[in-house]
């Protein structure tokens, strides 16, 4: 294998209206350019498609499927490509789900104390729902998190709780299962 068709990571982000067929249409591109289709989250939001993928293709052949991809740009669909980053430091996963009454302000909240204590947050879902007795409005929220190796996860969980009570709202911090 030559030097340019080394494997590279690519990370694709998509945004455009909804319709049939975005999907097959980027991943046909992607297969044409002989790359490979690694990971990806994709959801539909207030009536649009927003996705993000990891793709792994020829060096060589990162220019061609970029100019493959901005075509698609004529039917609505926003992409951008942007080269892979290296790995981060050493960390462990944790998993972290909260649930409260939806208001203003919770992941800023959440979010805030994680970034100080040096917690990266990898993955996040969140999503409202009515309380089935009550008909209030309730807030969930499910975060994959990497607590780096030099941080205490006691000490996380411990301000979690504080944060938790204060915003009086669950908040659980578990190894992932």
């Amino acid at each position: 294998m030559t030097a340019d068709a080394t494997p590279t990571d690519l990370v694709l982000t998509l945004l455009g209206p909804d319709r049939p067929g975005l999907v097959e249409a980027v991943a046909q591109s992607i297969a044409d350019h002989g790359g490979n289709w690694l990971e990806s989250r994709m959801a539909h939001l207030a009536g649009r498609f927003a996705g993000i993928l990891r793709v792994e293709l020829a060096a060589d052949r990162v220019a061609a499927l970029t100019s493959a991809l901005t075509k698609l740009e004529g039917h609505g669909l926003r992409i951008t490509v942007e080269p892979g980053g290296a790995p981060g430091q050493a960390a462990r996963p944790m998993e972290l789900e909260l649930l409260g009454l939806d208001r203003p302000g919770l992941v800023h909240e959440v979010s805030r104390l994680l970034a100080q204590q040096g917690v990266n947050v990898e993955e996040l879902s969140t999503d409202r729902f009515s309380a089935p007795m009550s008909g209030e409005m309730m807030f969930r929220a499910r975060a994959r998190l990497d607590v780096p190796t030099t941080v205490d996860v006691s000490a996380v969980r411990a301000s979690l709780e504080r944060l938790a009570s204060d915003l009086m709202v669950e908040i659980r911090l578990a190894e992932p299962r």
